[in-house]
């Protein structure tokens, strides 16, 4: 194994911001308040997720699987996660966003068996509001990225992401394809990335690049 993909979730498999538009859907007046707070990163994921996630009654979790459900992804991925499959690349999901939507989608598709491993926060319902938990939780993120990254060394890694999320992760890897929120984000830092629109053409430039 001489390369990993690391890939974020939402806005990014997705072709729209799943997890934001629900949490716009489940929570509008907090998401208001607290979301413009995050991106212009004045809160913290941790903090702000956790409220927004933690203020939604258990009872509408079926909602937001539903809500999942019908959200198109980004044209590609299929064909991607073939060509990864073959060159033995392990494709791995790290989302700030929840776990049970990311599977939603991908089972949806019929990709869920050709992902390596799904990092996401999980949500407990027995409350009667949602509980958050995440065994990759740092002092500003709910699912560190760059955390996970660490646990797979000695590899090229190549980060995919879209937004606020994705910072941490795209500062970490080798190679950074960006687009949106998160192409702003690194443009501000002077850090290198390929801009990208859907997975045709990062599967074309690993071949050519390879």
């Amino acid at each position: 194994m001489s390369k990993i993909v690391f890939c974020d979730f939402d806005g990014t498999i997705t072709a729209v911001e799943t997890f934001a538009g629900m949490l716009k859907e489940f929570a509008p007046d907090l998401s208001a308040q607290i979301m413009p707070q995050m991106y212009a990163r004045t809160l913290t994921l941790r903090r702000g997720v956790r409220q927004l996630l933690e203020s939604i009654p258990s009872q509408k979790y079926a909602d937001i699987l539903a809500y999942a459900e019908s959200k198109p992804i980004r044209p590609g991925l299929a064909e991607f996660l073939a060509f990864l499959q073959e060159q033995s690349i392990p494709f791995i999901i790290i989302s700030g966003g929840i776990q049970g939507m990311i599977e939603t989608v991908l089972k949806r598709e019929g990709l869920l068996d050709k992902v390596t491993a799904i990092y996401g926060v999980n949500l407990h319902t027995q409350g009667e509001y949602l509980q958050v938990h995440s065994d990759w939780e740092n002092e500003t993120e709910l699912v560190a990225k760059a955390l996970i990254m660490d646990k797979y060394s000695g590899v090229e890694t190549i980060a995919i992401g879209d937004s606020v999320t994705d910072i941490t992760m795209a500062r970490r890897a080798d190679l950074v394809f960006a687009r949106d929120r998160l192409i702003d984000y690194l443009q501000a830092e002077n850090q290198p990335y390929i801009p990208w629109d859907n997975f045709f053409e990062i599967r074309e430039y690993l071949l050519l690049r390879d």
